[in-house]
């Protein structure tokens, strides 16, 4: 990381004094979508400016009334990636009345089949959050989360795990299971891969990177029709 996130070079240590208007819309897109410390590593600031920045910048006047859809939405939007702390002051209001209305999306719980946009929903953020946030963002039973998880052989990022003092290690790639992937990876689905050989998505994918694999022509043109058949079902 040799740049600044707009391009300028990246100075040899932390940067001081006033902040540029880069700097302040950067911090003002990703404050609450990612954490302190990577945001001070981006922007070449220390943590303890970038916090006070961010009150500065970052904090919305305080809200009243009842809660709108779009203040809802925004909220699942931070939820999980940040701080009550953090999601308080991007939405203006206190610790307290926060808590609430997550306590109150924790009734909104519902059952039955889940729909494609929601599968969608759940590969996008299930890396980067727990099975409850979601389950809250979602909101669906977390068995329900977890079942529809492993059924599409999701995993937790590594970031998150070490965040959460995790480590889910999977076992070394044998030289049976290297071949059958060398084999399968450019005409099957990734995730019939996945269970078959008993490992994520993930795995498969980077594993596939690694050893420079591609999927073939054919099979990637049926993944496209794969997929508008799908947003053509949901969208009915």
């Amino acid at each position: 990381m040799n740049r600044l996130p707009w391009g300028e070079p990246r100075p040899i240590g932390p940067r001081r004094g006033r902040w540029t208007l880069d700097e302040i819309a950067h911090l003002q897109d990703w404050y609450g979508l990612r954490d302190v410390e990577t945001l001070a590593r981006e922007l070449a600031r220390k943590p303890e400016s970038v916090r006070r920045q961010a009150d500065l910048v970052c904090r919305r006047p305080q809200r009243s009334g009842p809660w709108t859809a779009s203040e809802v939405d925004e909220l699942k939007r931070y939820l999980g990636l940040a701080s009550a702390e953090v999601i308080a002051t991007r939405l203006g209001c206190s610790e307290a009345e926060l808590a609430a209305q997550i306590s109150e999306l924790g009734r909104m719980c519902r059952g039955g089949a889940w729909s494609h946009e929601e599968k969608h929903r759940l590969k996008r953020m299930y890396g980067s959050r727990s099975d409850e946030h979601i389950a809250l963002i979602l909101a669906r039973p977390v068995e329900s989360v977890r079942a529809h998880a492993e059924e599409l052989r999701l995993a937790k990022d590594k970031v998150f795990q070490k965040r959460r003092r995790q480590t889910t290690r999977m076992p070394r790639w044998s030289s049976q299971a290297l071949t059958e992937l060398r084999e399968r990876y450019p005409t099957e689905p990734n995730i019939e891969l996945a269970t078959s050989l008993g490992r994520t998505v993930k795995s498969i994918v980077s594993k596939a990177h690694q050893l420079g694999l591609k999927k073939r022509v054919e099979r990637l043109r049926q993944m496209g029709r794969e997929n508008i058949r799908l947003r053509y079902q949901t969208s009915r």
